[in-house]
C-alpha cells in the first residue's frame, strides 16, 4: 500500500526526536514520519513557516506543548494542507497582559539565566520537577532521558524558544474553524497545561476528541507512551478514513 500522507511531529520547548521515540516506532509503518527542527528561530509564526518548508504536501500534525501552538499557527497559514491535528499538553491563549503574564515572563527568563550561569542540565533538574507525574521523579531512566534531551540544546536556542512563547498569539477564534479530525490529549497531572484548558479546547474545536492520560504529567509522550500511541493510532485511522 502506498502511504499518501505525512505525519509531522512538532516538539515542545527544548525537546527533540527523543520525545517521540515510542510514537515514531509505533506509527512509522502507517505514515511517512518526520520530526520538525526549529534551530534558533525566535517566533512561533516563523517556526510554522519553517515546518511548512521542511514538509511539503498534505500534513498530519502532532504537536506537543510549544509544538501544539506551532501546529495552530500552521493551521492559520495553510489550513488546506492540514488533514489531521493532534494537540498534546498544550494551550491556545496568549500571555495575559497583567501581573500573571508578567510573572510568567520573569519565571521563563529566570530559567534562561539559570541555564546561562549553571548549564542546561542544571536548569533542567530544577525545571523537570513540574514536568512529570510526581511518582516518576525517581524514575532515573525517564528523568535522565529528559535531561539529556535538554542538554542537547544551547542556551541560545532556549532563549529563542522562550521569547517565542512569551510572544504567542491567541488562537481562540481559530479553534472553531478547525475542520480536520482533531485529537486533544493531556496528562491528568500536567502541571503546565491543565486538563481544564484541554477540555475548553476540545469544546471549541468541532468534532474533536478529548483524551486524558491517567498518572501522567506534561511529558505524556515519554511518561505514558503506550496510552499516547493508542490515542494517536485511533486519531490517525480516523484522519485517513476522511481523506
Amino acid at each position: 500500500m502506498t502511504i499518501a500522507y505525512r505525519l509531522v511531529f512538532l516538539p515542545g520547548l527544548l525537546c527533540d526526536r527523543a520525545a517521540w521515540t515510542s510514537q515514531l516506532m509505533a506509527l512509522q509503518e502507517r505514515a511517512v514520519c518526520s520530526v520538525a527542527e526549529y534551530g534558533t528561530i525566535d517566533s512561533l509564526p516563523a517556526m510554522a513557516e519553517a515546518v511548512l518548508e521542511q514538509a511539503p504536501g498534505e500534513l498530519m500534525l502532532v504537536g506537543h506543548s510549544m509544538g501544539g501552538r506551532i501546529a495552530l499557527d500552521i493551521c492559520r497559514r495553510a489550513r488546506d494542507r492540514v488533514r489531521g491535528l493532534a494537540l498534546l499538553d498544550t494551550g491556545y491563549q496568549a500571555r495575559p497582559p497583567d501581573v500573571t503574564g508578567e510573572r510568567e515572563r520573569v519565571e521563563r527568563m529566570e530559567l534562561v539565566e539559570l541555564a546561562r550561569r549553571s548549564g542546561m542540565r542544571a536548569m533542567g533538574r530544577q525545571w523537570v520537577r513540574r514536568m512529570v507525574h510526581p511518582e516518576r521523579l525517581n524514575d532515573s531512566a525517564l528523568i535522565e532521558a529528559i535531561l539529556d534531551m535538554f542538554e542537547r540544546k544551547t542556551v541560545a536556542v532556549f532563549e529563542a524558544q522562550q521569547r517565542a512563547l512569551l510572544a504567542r498569539r491567541d488562537a481562540t477564534h481559530l479553534l472553531p474553524e478547525i475542520a480536520c479530525p482533531t485529537l486533544v490529549l493531556c496528562g491528568r497531572e500536567d502541571g503546565w497545561s491543565p486538563v481544564s484548558r484541554h477540555e475548553e479546547m476540545a469544546r471549541r474545536i468541532p468534532g474533536s476528541r478529548l483524551v486524558v492520560i491517567e498518572r501522567c504529567g506534561h511529558m505524556s509522550t515519554m511518561e505514558q507512551p503506550d496510552e499516547v500511541n493508542a490515542a494517536l493510532g485511533e486519531w490517525l485511522a480516523s484522519s485517513v478514513s476522511q481523506t
